[in-house]
């Protein structure tokens, strides 16, 4: 979010509303005259722009302040808070408790704040413990912009060396990408030896796991006639181990 491409704290909205004022502004400048006629005509309907939208955009900027103090209370982004000795995520956690608590819009008159007000409760319930841990551990930044830009960097990598716009590989093989960035051979085999052989096992299993859906499709696709059969002697032979398992059925009373 801290990224200069990414500038969720400056909304398209309200920027466009002060550029209208702006312009309606300068438009009432404008001396008479029959030469001004169409500038007054268009101040005149700049004006009407202006004062349809003046309630929705107070609303709108009530909801942006908001915003700034929820980031504000999260110290967000880093850069522009100079570090707390003692700051912590219990400290954290009490501020924006009490910021939550206080913030009670009306949610029938208020539509822009009324929405803040259910995402921000519903995040904060869900994924609140989850923000807290960078205020304790050193190093850890506040978000996953970093981790991100990895994987951007790992998709355009892959569609360099596959010729493919699709990068679906990266959902199954991308984290051993990150695990194995390597400048040499030499150093990929280094990397390779520190991994235990019973996890690298475990990793090998859930691979298969994640990759067996995708084989089936690429089969029933390339082979339907013999996927198909493979599937119904999967199921007979199913249904023949559940009814062993579950032993000859009781004797009726006709019996």
């Amino acid at each position: 979010m801290s990224r200069p491409s990414r500038k969720p704290f400056s909304w398209g909205g309200l920027k466009g509303y002060e550029q209208l004022e702006a312009i309606a502004q300068a438009l009432g400048e404008v001396g008479g005259g029959a030469e001004t006629d169409y500038l007054r005509w268009l101040k005149m309907r700049v004006d009407q722009v202006v004062a349809a939208y003046r309630v929705n955009v107070a609303d709108l900027r009530e909801a942006h302040t908001w915003l700034r103090q929820i980031a504000e209370c999260l110290r967000y982004p880093p850069g522009d808070f100079t570090p707390e000795l003692a700051l912590n995520s219990k400290q954290v956690k009490r501020e924006m408790e009490a910021l939550l608590q206080s913030f009670q819009p009306d949610l029938k008159r208020q539509p822009a704040q009324a929405a803040l007000c259910r995402v921000w409760q519903r995040t904060w319930t869900e994924y609140g413990p989850d923000l807290l841990h960078c205020y304790d551990i050193p190093g850890l930044p506040p978000d996953n912009l970093m981790l991100e830009a990895l994987f951007g960097r790992l998709r355009r990598h892959q569609r360099r060396v596959s010729g493919k716009k699709s990068t679906r590989e990266l959902r199954d093989l991308g984290q051993y990408q990150v695990l194995f960035l390597a400048e040499s051979e030499e150093e990929l085999l280094e990397q390779i030896r520190q991994v235990s052989l019973a996890e690298y096992r475990e990793n090998r299993r859930r691979l298969e796991e994640a990759e067996a859906p995708h084989r089936l499709l690429r089969r029933l696709h390339r082979d339907p006639l013999a996927t198909m059969r493979a599937l119904v002697r999967q199921h007979a032979a199913r249904r023949s181990t559940l009814a062993s398992a579950s032993g000859p059925s009781p004797p009726t009373s006709d019996d």
